[in-house]
């Protein structure tokens, strides 16, 4: 039994503009990594291993978080959003409302044009829990929305037809604890505004 503690990336212009970015190679913005920089991860994880999506907003957060030389995940990477990356939710929620409302409906299988569906990044996470390298563990996971929302669905069977079992809230971190394949909500929300757990 071990353990891994999810955080998403800091702030990108993207973020701050509404404007969805899958796999597209955003950075952090300039508040963004202010902001990071004042994130205090909490005492017990920061002598963990940290893995990180290969995006540069993650490896980013990493450094700021004083990871110089995390291992980089494919597998972390965020939902590819396919043709809607670029866009806000509202721009596309306009050009068909009908059509994107049976879209979001659809839970798990809500696919972007051209993209993944969060069922598929949760299958790509199961995998990648049941391969993980337990030498490497624990570890500080740095990653993407879509990741945090798959790994709870993961831990939890939430299928996103509705609200999550409980709102992830930003900037926190979230424990979760393997027993051999598969994940269990351990602590989710525990702030990066203050260094106690």
């Amino acid at each position: 039994m071990t353990e891994l503690l999810f955080i998403r990336h800091g702030p990108t212009e993207w973020n701050e503009g509404g404007r969805i970015q899958g796999r597209s190679d955003v950075p952090l913005s300039d508040s963004g990594r202010d902001e990071v920089r004042s994130w205090t991860l909490p005492a017990p994880f920061q002598s963990w291993a940290c893995l990180c999506s290969p995006l540069a907003r993650a490896r980013e957060t990493a450094a700021l978080l004083g990871f110089d030389t995390p291992q980089i995940v494919d597998d972390l990477q965020e939902m590819h959003w396919g043709e809607w990356e670029g866009h806000t939710l509202d721009t596309l929620r306009a050009i068909d409302p009908e059509a994107f409302r049976r879209n979001e409906d659809r839970g798990l299988d809500f696919r972007p044009a051209g993209g993944e569906s969060p069922r598929e990044v949760k299958a790509r996470l199961a995998q990648w829990v049941a391969s993980l390298d337990k030498e490497v563990l624990p570890a500080v996971i740095v990653c993407h929305k879509g990741v945090l929302r798959a790994v709870l669905s993961l831990a939890t069977g939430w299928d996103m037809f509705d609200d999550p079992p409980e709102k992830l809230r930003e900037p926190c971190a979230h424990l979760y604890t393997i027993q051999g394949d598969s994940l269990m909500v351990n602590q989710l929300n525990i702030s990066l505004k203050t260094s106690k757990i």
